[in-house]
């Protein structure tokens, strides 16, 4: 099972809000997920990322591979 962290998308048309998930690399964007561990919402002025640095770092630790979008945003607020 290839487990990815990733962003599901939420939000109405033009208002995206995405969640970050934990979700196998096989199911599709929005389908099923395993966990969720965060937020990110492009909306606000600046940015709001908001994800729980433990749960981000024993998931990797499990083996669970990062978007390179999520990846990022990671490495910006000093998680990975």
């Amino acid at each position: 099972m290839a487990v990815k962290i990733r962003l599901r998308r939420m939000g109405s048309k033009r208002n995206p809000f995405y969640r970050v998930v934990v979700a196998d690399s096989r199911f599709p964007r929005n389908g099923r997920f395993i966990e969720e561990i965060g937020y990110f919402d492009p909306t606000k002025d600046p940015a709001v990322f908001n994800v729980d640095a433990d749960k981000a770092k024993q998931w990797i630790a499990n083996g669970a591979q990062p978007t390179d979008t999520v990846k990022a945003f990671l490495k910006k607020n000093n998680i990975v």
